[in-house]
């Protein structure tokens, strides 16, 4: 018995050596949030176990109610999928009218609920914000500019634009389920920005499209030092209160002090709140008579930037369902803000479970999705 407790003693103490000779001290922090709460990777009430700036709802414009509000009954399918896949959130709006609304395990309209890579859709819009007020010069201002380490070698040839459209060459491995890899420091990490600034540009940027959530988060400090200001704060005053958020949100950085948002992802809301950028870009960047986006950045996100990769554009995930053009926010988890354009549809959905996501992309359930909310919102007259 003594053997035993000193060999594991042992273990533990070798195991704490290679965590810090080899400097991947963040797995603490990883093991304390996800594997002792029961988890395998990050999840959606996440939230609580960091550090968040609060962005605050001033000015709230509640979603109308349609006249036939929850008289559409969910459909044995769309039944089963949300028991399935631990939704939590399920929305669904036409002609900015709430006509569908389902919460379970105790959500209601006023949770709060991680985002994880929706917030890349939010940070693209921060993007065209910032060119619109001039604080960036546009999609080809070399990232250089904002930051030395870019000056040299395959990393002077980055732009904001090869950021925003997932095209920098970045040395990245996109691993959600992994404990040690660069993706898994970058959540856990107390300072985002050096991390972010060893990067290395490996491949020449601009040539092709490949999911890194580190291209977002590169956005996000230029985004930050081009404007001065923190990305909560930004957010709250240019998107937030313009368009009528009904609830505060809260957006995960790193550490208290002098803290840097986890760009990529982290940004928790509602399911009502967050489907206001669905109609932001339904309307072509414009909130009733205001211009929050001009129409170019719009129209420039939902279409394809490179031939080989139609389903991504500046932010924003690309489909057709059933002839129909659609564009997404899409994060881990089966996180979804679904829109069809041409039919002003609104879709969120927010849970814990989903078939297996790639780069990014949500496989067969957002399908899934689409239709069912397609058939709820097409229910109504």
């Amino acid at each position: 018995m003594k053997k035993g407790f000193k060999w594991a003693i042992g273990i533990i103490i070798f195991l704490i050596f290679l965590v810090y000779t080899f400097q991947v001290e963040y797995i603490f922090k990883g093991i304390r949030t996800v594997w002792l709460t029961g988890n395998n990777t990050a999840f959606i009430s996440d939230y609580k176990y960091f550090d968040n700036r609060e962005i605050i709802a001033s000015n709230p414009q509640p979603w109308l109610i349609h006249k036939q509000y929850n008289q559409i009954e969910a459909s044995k399918k769309l039944k089963e999928i949300n028991k399935k896949r631990k939704t939590k959130s399920f929305l669904v709006i036409k002609n900015d009218s709430i006509v569908f609304e389902k919460y379970y395990d105790g959500y209601s309209d006023s949770s709060i609920s991680n985002s994880f890579s929706v917030t890349k859709s939010i940070v693209v819009s921060m993007l065209w914000k910032a060119i619109m007020l001039g604080d960036i010069k546009g999609i080809d201002q070399p990232v250089s500019d904002f930051f030395d380490e870019y000056k040299v070698g395959l990393a002077s040839k980055l732009t904001v634009g090869n950021l925003a459209s997932m095209s920098s060459g970045m040395d990245w491995s996109e691993e959600y389920y992994t404990p040690i890899n660069v993706t898994a420091e970058s959540y856990f990490t107390k300072d985002l920005r050096p991390l972010m600034l060893n990067r290395k540009i490996v491949n020449e940027p601009g040539k092709s499209f490949k999911y890194l959530s580190g291209d977002t988060q590169l956005l996000g400090m230029v985004i930050e030092k081009a404007t001065n200001s923190t990305l909560s704060d930004f957010l709250e005053k240019h998107f937030w209160n313009p368009m009528g958020a009904e609830n505060n949100a809260l957006w995960q950085i790193d550490s208290k002090e002098n803290g840097m948002e986890k760009a990529y992802c982290c940004f928790s809301a509602t399911a009502r709140d967050f489907a206001r950028f669905g109609k932001l870009y339904i309307n072509k960047g414009m909130w009733d008579e205001a211009k929050i986006l001009d129409s170019m950045y719009v129209n420039l996100s939902l279409k394809p930037v490179f031939e080989n990769s139609t389903d991504y554009g500046y932010g924003w995930w690309l489909y057709e369902f059933e002839d129909k053009k659609v564009f997404t926010m899409n994060g881990h988890r089966g996180q979804f803000v679904i829109s069809f354009p041409d039919e002003n549809i609104i879709i969120v959905r927010q849970g814990e479970n989903i078939d297996k996501v790639e780069d990014g992309k949500g496989t067969s359930d957002i399908k899934h999705y689409m239709s069912e909310g397609y058939k709820i919102a097409s229910s109504i007259n």
